[in-house]
């Protein structure tokens, strides 16, 4: 229930008031050149005080890896990471600890368990996220050393205000062969926006963002996934399909209300003319479109792997809501105090990330493209 994968297996654990978080990463092959450098550069992303909406929570986040790495490679052995809780203020949940808040998982972990940690959530705190992003690190390492693989994600919709960037209106940018260039471009303005938005309409978004502040509202969004390089072959038919794989990672994930892969929902709309992806030649058999988002039949297809994540806005809001006193039955106003996101969306897209890439991983052990034991292999 704490693991994600079968031949590269992420387990996290740890809680959002509790003395620390992290993860125990079980098959990671050997000799992958990593440091706590990499992993700390992804925990960077997720932390609090990201932009200005971010939660005030200060918390350095400094990761401490205690085994599975040597003179600077892995060796093959599970690696085990943690950060220590630096700013708690539990005593910000004690007036609401019989009370649970509308939109959390309080009420149904206190079904489940007969109890639940209301300091922040508990286990059930976006701050477990740590966990992922910690394995999630180590994943994006090993395929970008195996195959150049690079992930990608980014804001394409706030609210009710959509961008106008995303892969079906810019596809030739991800597919030139100067995209690298372009690419850099991108991730260099999507990590400078508070949004992570490429959009040109970025401001309006921000500003939709400020308005529900002032509100004491929340607002979610849509993040879109990009995957390069990835080779064509990747999952299996039926049961272990990479598309299931994927969305069921996913959906994992706190916050994560839908995910469509190529064109989704709006395929729904299209003829089967319209949609099907025919094939060309250029050097290799190619997609002429990418519709299908690049699986077909549960499995790569060679084309950019393309995904859009619905994130619901943050449950935690200032506005007075109804709630249900456990001990003593009774309707009852909640406000919630304490230091929390108007929106989760930019701090959500390097945990989407992360989870994309031990999805991958898994997979592509599994399937023969990296060596389960010794890297040194996949380079002979």
């Amino acid at each position: 229930m704490n693991t994600i994968g079968k031949a590269f297996r992420v387990t996290t654990w740890g809680e959002s008031h509790g003395k620390a978080l992290g993860a125990v990463i079980d098959g990671c092959p050997a000799n992958l050149p990593l440091s706590e450098e990499d992993i700390q550069r992804e925990l960077d992303r997720r932390r609090p005080g990201y932009s200005i909406f971010s939660t005030p929570r200060r918390e350095p986040d400094k990761v401490e890896v205690l085994s599975g790495i040597f003179e600077g490679k892995t060796t093959g052995t599970p690696i085990s990471a943690l950060v220590y809780n630096k700013n708690q203020r539990s005593k910000d949940y004690s007036k609401i600890k019989d009370t649970p808040r509308p939109g959390h998982g309080d009420y149904t972990y206190y079904k489940k368990y007969g109890t639940y940690d209301y300091r922040g959530g508990g286990r059930a705190s976006g701050r477990t996220t740590i966990g992922h992003v910690i394995g999630g690190s180590i994943a994006k390492k090993l395929l970008e050393y195996t195959y150049n693989i690079r992930i990608i994600g980014y804001t394409i919709k706030v609210g009710k205000i959509k961008g106008d960037f995303n892969y079906y209106s810019n596809p030739e940018i991800f597919l030139s062969s100067n995209s690298n260039n372009s690419i850099n471009k991108i991730i260099e303005k999507i990590e400078s926006d508070p949004l992570r938005c490429p959009s040109s309409n970025s401001q309006e978004m921000i500003e939709y963002v400020k308005n529900a502040m002032e509100m004491g509202d929340s607002v979610g969004g849509i993040v879109e996934l990009m995957v390069l390089n990835l080779p064509s072959g990747v999952g299996n038919p039926l049961f272990s399909k990479l598309s299931g794989e994927l969305s069921g990672g996913i959906m994992n994930i706190n916050a994560v209300k839908g995910v469509e892969i190529g064109r989704g929902f709006q395929s729904t709309e299209l003829y089967g003319s319209e949609m099907n992806d025919e094939y060309i030649y250029k050097d290799s058999i190619q997609l002429k479109t990418n519709n299908c988002g690049g699986i077909l039949g549960g499995i790569s297809c060679g084309s950019p792997l393309v995904m859009r994540v619905a994130i619901k806005p943050t449950p935690s809001i200032s506005k007075t809501q109804k709630t249900v006193n456990l001990k003593s039955k009774k309707e009852e106003d909640i406000e919630i105090h304490g230091r929390h996101d108007p929106i989760i969306l930019p701090r959500a897209i390097p945990v989407i990330e992360s989870v994309v890439a031990i999805v991958l991983v898994d997979l592509m052990i599994r399937g023969g493209f990296i060596h389960p034991c010794n890297l040194d292999i996949n380079k002979k």
